[in-house]
């Protein structure tokens, strides 16, 4: 039977240009994208032999959608200036290539591929279908399957059905219900793909689901029966069309194949040297060794799938672990990997480990694996016995990515892993803080192979199984790749990082150290008083059922307080307020921002602005926390994770201990049920004002400046300078006000934004910013000398040199080159106390080690520091910890720190 195959050419350019590095040819041109296109239809040429075939582009211009619904793809960023200026290579190439190239006005590519493989079915052609975009699903039938190169899935009707829960013919309608983020299409709130499933099972359409709309029951149902007007919309915006009219029957789409003479010139002027060979030479050998990517020939791996496994062992005996043992001992630097039975990890068990020690020779040790039939393993606590002189030696290189959970893993069995030089996570983190930092990422990005997923070998959601129930020679190449990639991706992020020695400190003398002290911190946790958080509930619970009571009064009539549809009825239908914003769905919205607005002149939206604030407390903290106390600890450990905010600040999760609200009395209670220990107080260290002085260092605005080295109060002397009176006759209502704009500024804050924020009139917030900066021109020349050295380079960078990239301060779009323009100020500012911070991390926890202290840092927040102190050591912490933070850089202002002490964390701060 004939086939046709078809490529998604708009899906894949913009994949090729996220997957592959910042690749560059001697003329500085951008060619990753370039690269990895064609890389992606050569191999699908090799693939699939097919009779007909062609690559569909998006033309320029809007289609019939955007007349259908003007938000359609409107919060798309326009497309960065590196992909713009690789598209016409890229045309040239498919053409080159053999590809016949399709692009039609007024209409998208999808239905273009949908029209063709419309007609392909009807003349019972195959269609084969290369896309990662999941809206095509609705197209797979019989004769249409859909592959995805990168991730290599393929799906039939079968594996629609297993991996969306519907069939191509529900994937509208389940699109429908769930919304698409890619295209802005709002589908029903909190509704995800399991409801969407659920509903569809039940129901069988979307117009059934409509029709039963009223029996669906619950905060889901509320939100069905508020977006039912907008559901025919949705449907008709995600249907592919099929019916396009074009320009050359599908019998056309022939290829003869590749044209040396038009690709070499390509290959030339973008230094595609292995390319040049092949077409002279024939296709490469495979290689097993990696190298760090040269500036213009980073391409994907050309090795046969799954090549680089080749050298993978399993040891299974004594004889084969003594020898990799030998191996290890010898070793200067070794990949190392864990797997285990949890991911989280104070919970995880081992079920083994893998180690690499060149590219392509790595070994997967299985300890735990109990499956049916499962061979005979070496005995974990045995070979644990005999790995842990190696696993504890300093003297013995290790690296991994993200090895921080290995150590957890590790502590879990009683060792404490030494030794760790490296860590790919972080070295990601550094260079490309912007990016994703997953292995799997890391491995597409900068090595171009196809490796293993977790999911592949464990399965997804309920299928899932534990580690321990895979097959040994599926652990082993999963496992061992992970150690094989990880070192050959270090191979290529080292070089880069030692190549800037600002980047280099950032990762070796913060980022590495910082990781151990991380690990320590989540291993002690924290002590919470249970019975304080169980009374504040209860005192919550009260307060909310008050509020709720004085919220029904305000109404005149009974209503679900949590529910946004009854009281957008009660807002905006009865109490005829005014609508300030709507939902997607075109209904009144009644979020924070329009509640805060409203309650400056309405007592209801007030009331319920309240209720909100406490019931996110009960449910986020004092609910939620007890329940995370381990019963061995008796404490609450929280995950610091070290490579998520590209300002490089650190953040927390389970539970997240970084924004638990300190401007009521409510949230600073919350504090007070983090205590110490009997025997001990907690001191908490916290740099005062450190985002103004970070800006007085940099703007050397000779007013900031002078203030701090007076020791001033700086908001204080603001007021006096902004207001134009002494310092002595500013009023706490100026001062309040010269605090906002202090600190607003640094965010970048517009007029309209100080307006709202104090509620004063706009053209007074105007006045009162041109006054700052009149006062401060030193500020003013350091936004715009700022904004105009991001728009110049595409990054800026803290004072210690940590690299912050900006990909859409060049952005068409006002909104989000503006947005990109207030992260250029505020970031080095956010960016630089990050670092602050963290060297302040390390001179504490130096300063305790080598003093041999009983004092523990327990917890990071922001600027400060929390640790729990032994009562003999108070007066020596509090008088040594604010100077060794002071002391971790020289400004050109003094830093500042005050430290408080109590029995709980409120008190302390």
């Amino acid at each position: 039977m004939p086939t046709l195959l078809l490529v998604d050419g708009s899906s894949y350019l913009y994949r090729a240009f996220h997957a592959m590095p910042d690749l560059r040819n001697a003329q500085g041109e951008p060619t990753g994208a370039l690269r990895g296109v064609i890389n992606m239809l050569r191999r699908l040429a090799s693939d699939y032999k097919a009779d007909y075939r062609a690559c569909v582009f998006d033309a320029k211009g809007p289609t019939f959608r955007d007349d259908w619904y003007p938000d359609y793809k409107s919060h798309r960023p326009p497309m960065p200036e590196d992909l713009a200026a690789q598209i016409a290579p890229i045309h040239d190439a498919v053409r080159a290539l053999g590809w016949p190239l399709l692009m039609i006005d007024g209409v998208e590519a999808d239905d273009v591929i949908g029209t063709l493989s419309a007609q392909a079915t009807a003349r019972g052609i195959d269609c084969v279908i290369s896309t990662g975009d999941k809206d095509l699903a609705q197209l797979v039938n019989r004769h249409v399957t859909l592959v995805n190169t990168m991730s290599e899935e393929t799906l039939d009707e079968a594996g629609v059905l297993a991996k969306f829960g519907v069939t191509p013919a529900g994937i509208v309608d389940y699109l429908a219900l769930i919304g698409d983020s890619v295209d802005n299409v709002p589908g029903v709130d909190k509704c995800g793909p399991k409801t969407a499933v659920k509903w569809l099972q039940q129901y069988g359409s979307l117009d059934d689901i409509v029709a039963h709309a009223d029996e669906i029951s619950g905060k889901v149902g509320e939100n069905l029966r508020a977006h039912l007007g907008f559901l025919p919309l949705a449907r008709q915006l995600l249907t592919v069309k099929c019916d396009v009219e074009l320009p050359q029957p599908l019998e056309s789409l022939t290829s003869d194949g590749e044209n040396a003479d038009a690709l070499r010139p390509i290959y030339e002027r973008y230094g595609f040297r292995g390319l040049l060979e092949e077409l002279a030479k024939g296709p490469k050998k495979a290689i097993n060794a990696p190298a760090p990517a040269p500036a213009a020939d980073a391409a994907p791996s050309t090795e046969p799938e799954g090549s680089h496994r080749a050298q993978y062992e399993t040891l299974l005996d004594w004889p084969a672990l003594e020898r990799w043992l030998a191996l290890l001992d010898d070793a200067a630097v070794v990949s190392l990997d864990t797997e285990t039975t949890s991911l989280e990890p104070m919970e995880a068990q081992l079920v083994g480990m893998s180690f690499a020690l060149e590219a392509g020779v790595a070994a997967y040790l299985p300890l735990a694996h109990c499956y049916p039939d499962a061979p005979a393993q070496l005995p974990r606590d045995e070979v644990l016995a005999k790995l842990k002189p190696w696993l504890e030696s300093a003297a013995h290189g290790k690296l991994g990515q993200n090895l921080k959970y290995d150590r957890h893993v590790f502590a879990n069995h009683g060792i404490r892993l030494a030794g760790v030089v490296d860590d790919t996570l972080l070295e990601s983190y550094v260079l490309d803080a912007d990016r994703s930092h997953s292995l799997d990422a890391l491995v597409t990005r900068h090595l171009g192979l196809k490796v293993i997923s977790y999911d592949e070998v464990t399965g997804k959601g309920a299928s899932r199984i534990g580690f321990d129930q895979v097959v040994i020679d599926r652990a082993t190449d999963y496992a061992a790749e992970d150690a094989d990639v990880t070192l050959r991706v270090h191979a290529v992020l080292a070089p880069r990082i030692q190549s800037d020695k600002k980047l280099a400190y950032i990762y070796r003398d913060i980022e590495l150290p910082v990781s151990q002290i991380l690990f320590d911190m989540e291993r002690t946790g924290v002590l919470l008083d249970v019975g304080s958080l169980a009374a504040q509930s209860n005192e919550l619970g009260q307060k909310m059922i008050d509020l709720e009571a004085r919220a029904h009064a305000a109404a005149k009539q009974p209503f679900n307080i949590n529910s946004p549809k009854q009281l957008a009825e009660i807002l905006f239908e009865r109490e005829k307020l005014p609508v300030i914003k709507k939902t997607p769905s075109g209904t009144p919205s009644t979020d924070e921002e329009v509640l805060s607005q409203l309650a400056l002149d309405y007592p209801l939206p007030a009331l319920i602005l309240e209720y909100r604030s406490l019931a996110k407390l009960k449910g986020t903290y004092t609910d939620k926390l007890p329940r995370m106390v381990r019963a061995d600890t008796g404490r609450v450990h929280t995950s610091f994770s070290q490579a998520v905010a590209v300002t490089g600040r650190l953040s927390s999760v389970d539970p997240n201990l970084q924004n638990i609200p300190v401007r009521t009395a409510e949230g600073r209670r919350i504090r007070s049920a983090f205590i110490a220990p009997p025997g001990h107080r907690l001191v908490s260290a916290d740099y005062s004002q450190i985002e103004l002085r970070i800006m007085a260092h940099l703007s050397q605005d000779a007013r900031l400046l002078q203030a701090f080295a007076d020791g001033e109060d700086v908001h204080r002397a603001t007021a006096s300078e902004v207001f134009g009176v002494p310092p002595g006759e500013v009023s706490s209502e100026q001062r309040r006000y010269a605090k906002v704009i202090n600190f607003g500024l640094i965010y970048g804050m517009s007029a309209h934004g100080l307006a709202k924020n104090l509620g004063i009139e706009r053209a007074a917030a105007a006045g009162w910013i041109d006054r700052y900066f009149a006062r401060y021109p030193g500020v003013a020349r350091y936004m715009d000398e700022t904004r105009a050295l991001a728009r110049e380079q595409g990054w800026v960078e803290t004072v210690l040199g940590r690299r912050l990239q900006l990909p859409e301060i060049r952005a068409a779009q006002v909104a989000r080159r503006q947005g990109a323009e207030r992260a250029a100020i505020n970031a080095p500012m956010q960016g630089t106390a990050a670092d602050l911070i963290k060297l302040a991390m390390i001179a504490v926890s130096g300063w305790l080690s080598r003093e041999q202290l009983g004092t523990r840092l327990v917890l990071q927040v922001h600027d400060e520091l929390v640790l729990e102190v032994p009562d003999a050591e108070i007066d020596l912490v509090r008088e040594r910890v604010p100077a060794l933070m002071e002391g971790v850089a020289q400004l050109s202002v003094p830093l500042k720190v005050e430290a408080g002490v109590g029995l709980n964390w409120d008190e302390a701060h």
